[in-house]
């Protein structure tokens, strides 16, 4: 199966290196356009995790970020919180983009990884972390999630 560009689906694990180098899957890679230029932008998730963007995906969230009113202060506050701690980042010769301090303080990471592809991006989360948000998400009404399934599922 081929997937299309910037498409990410699949759980692998990794490690992130004392340098806060951290692998992107292969699968990954080989779905990245040619237009993001082997690179990535790597920011804060809303979740504990961060999340990895195609500088192609990157570009559409810019233009909206942009779209965003500098006078109302809810508006001002995402795009700062938003831009402020996303850097791009080009993987080496090994496949490895690398992670600033403040994101790996964020997510709480610490050795191993887990790498989730999210479709249109990738998340990366102390696998101990994700346990807790997987066990609270358990408490999602059955129904909403029933109604959601109703309109993405075939």
């Amino acid at each position: 199966m081929t997937l299309t560009d910037n498409t990410f689906i699949g759980e692998y694990t990794y490690s992130l290196d004392s340098k806060g180098r951290v692998n992107i899957p292969a699968k990954f890679r080989q779905s990245l356009s040619v237009d993001s230029q082997n690179t990535f932008v790597i920011a804060r998730g809303l979740d504990p995790c961060v999340w990895v963007y195609p500088l192609e995906q990157w570009k559409e969230i810019e233009t909206n970020l942009r779209n965003l009113s500098s006078v109302k202060n809810i508006h001002r506050t995402f795009v700062r919180d938003t831009a402020r701690y996303a850097s791009p980042s080009t993987y080496d010769k090994q496949g490895r983009v690398t992670l600033t301090p403040s994101l790996i303080e964020y997510a709480s990471l610490e050795k191993d990884v887990l790498i989730i592809g999210m479709i249109n991006k990738i998340e990366i989360w102390n696998p101990n972390t994700l346990k807790i948000v997987d066990q609270k998400n358990l408490e999602i009404e059955p129904d909403a999630y029933d109604d959601l399934a109703d309109k993405i599922i075939l």
